[in-house]
């Protein structure tokens, strides 16, 4: 019996393919739990047809990425911090921080994205690294200003 893989079978193939597997098998292990599909070809179709859709989708979502990336590396940010006599800042400059500042500016990134290594202490100026996903960085020039 031929089935089309729906999710990765280890020792089998990947999805997307179309193998060649013993009746008992297919019937009991692959499509019973959901792994593979009867390879007829409506089904093979209606597979394809979804792949180009979530390819489509998966373009205009990097491409949204892209246009978010350009505007935070456009955007200059200035954060005012408490700080000592010394010029040391009380505490570090948080993610959340960041997030809240960019908000803003009307950019809405999810604290979790914003990556702040090694910790800001001083004031002065720093690049921070804000992942958009997709593999997709962006650099946001962030001065710290000591109040």
């Amino acid at each position: 019996m031929k089935v089309l893989l729906v999710k990765d079978v280890p020792n089998l193939g990947k999805a997307g393919e179309v193998k060649e597997v013993k009746d008992g098998y297919g019937k009991n292990f692959l499509i019973a739990r959901g792994f593979a599909k009867l390879a007829t070809p409506d089904v093979i179709e209606a597979w394809e047809k979804e792949q180009a859709k979530k390819k489509e989708e998966e373009a205009k979502e990097i491409e949204r990425l892209n246009a978010l990336k350009e505007k935070i590396e456009a955007a200059k940010l200035v954060i005012r911090h408490k700080a000592g006599a010394n010029g040391a800042l009380f505490g570090a400059i948080t993610n959340k921080e960041v997030a809240e500042a960019l908000k803003e500016k009307g950019i809405e990134i999810d604290k979790k994205h914003i990556d702040i290594h090694p910790p800001i202490k001083q004031a002065g100026e720093y690049e921070v690294d804000v992942k958009l996903g997709h593999g997709i960085h962006a650099k946001l020039d962030l001065i710290v200003e000591a109040v």
